[in-house]
């Protein structure tokens, strides 16, 4: 492919407008498998990331799904520097902090924060709520001490807990309470981006939804922006504006939320899609569960051509364990994209029409 058709290409699949906060090029996550104990000698890597690339823009909030070991975690630390990337650019507003050090990522620390997904492991159980949310604060000298003990017990207010519980330990909160905690901990700089991996699936249904709209709550009020982790298709659909499918590493599919879930083009968000509970029975009795065999290849030796070739329903010998398909537009609403050479005509579908692909809609024939 010549080099303005890889460019067009790459606009594609970010969708550039120049609004973006963030912008993830070709990222890769590479843990490395060693033999030996004295002399090391690496024999295979897990590929837990490999070559993704998205975009966010200020004040949206990006849903991330898959099932458990696609990456979406791992991807979710080397945004935030937490883990060093193999390979790939990470551009927020603008800068690429890909290569900085840890005092040249300082400045950048303070606009860009994480939730974690447990609200018992994420708090120091030896340090009392105050310091836990105050500790940012400190660290950036963002006041004198007097001021940081009213931002906090400010903070507290914000994310509905009593401002009194400022000397209180992590163990006297239950696990929604611990999870307020750690939203007042990500909002004590003002950030401008906040990666939430997973916060509510510890969490009962009642505490999630209370979690889930003091987000939204939040993002209205202070102009967050957001990255949100989640297995539950409902809350992600809930609370975001655009989703991105992941399996084994690489994006599967990203779309606007309504016409992913009205109307998906790739077969693992159909099978994602099909499993998800409907509330009304009449529905529900007559509705197919698309039901994907085999295991999860191991990501240190992915399948050849497409990923999900070894469990797909519309798999072609010949092609799809050949040629590996490019994440473009397949059809449909304008931004939707899908890594697959035989996109779902429709949705639902019924097992006979998944096993009947149609017209191979292949990269270069799209491009």
């Amino acid at each position: 492919m010549a080099a303005p058709e890889k460019e067009m290409l790459r606009q594609t699949q970010l969708e550039l407008k120049g609004d973006e906060l963030l912008v993830v090029e070709d990222l890769q996550k590479y843990f490395p498998v060693t033999r030996g104990i004295i002399f090391q000698k690496e024999v295979a890597s897990v590929k837990a990331v490999d070559g993704v690339s998205f975009a966010v823009r200020e004040g949206e909030t990006l849903g991330v799904v898959g099932e458990s070991g696609c990456g979406k975690s791992t991807m979710a630390r080397c945004i935030m520097k937490l883990l060093e990337p193999t390979a790939g650019s990470i551009k927020f507003r603008g800068q690429d902090i890909t290569k900085l050090s840890r005092a040249e990522m300082r400045p950048f620390r303070r606009e860009m924060m994480m939730i974690f997904q447990d609200p018992y492991a994420s708090l120091n159980p030896r340090k009392r709520v105050g310091f836990i949310v105050a500790e940012a604060l400190q660290v950036h000298k963002l006041g004198t001490e007097a001021e940081i003990k009213r931002r906090v017990q400010e903070l507290l207010e914000v994310v509905g807990l009593n401002p009194e519980h400022y000397n209180r330990f992590p163990h006297e909160f239950s696990g929604g309470q611990r999870q307020r905690i750690g939203v007042a901990r990500a909002l004590a700089v003002n950030p401008k981006l906040i990666v939430c991996d997973e916060p509510v699936s510890a969490l009962d249904v009642s505490v999630q939804a209370q979690i889930l709209n003091l987000l939204k709550d939040l993002q209205r009020d202070f102009g967050l922006t957001y990255i949100f982790i989640a297995h539950d298709l409902n809350v992600v659909r809930h609370i975001s504006d655009r989703v991105m499918v992941m399996y084994l590493g690489q994006v599967s599919e990203t779309a606007d939320r309504n016409d992913l879930y009205k109307e998906p083009k790739h077969p693992y968000t159909g099978a994602l899609l099909s499993a998800v509970p409907v509330p009304d029975p009449t529905v529900g009795r007559h509705r197919k569960r698309i039901v994907l065999e085999g295991d999860v290849p191991s990501p240190i030796n992915p399948p050849s051509g497409c990923r999900f070739h070894p469990r797909c329903p519309r798999f072609v010998e010949g092609h799809c364990d050949v040629e590996e398909p490019a994440l473009i537009h397949r059809g449909g609403a304008v931004g939707h994209t899908a890594k697959c050479h035989y996109p779902l005509e429709r949705w639902p579908m019924t097992e006979e029409e998944m096993a009947r692909p149609g017209v191979a809609s292949t990269a270069a024939e799209t491009a």
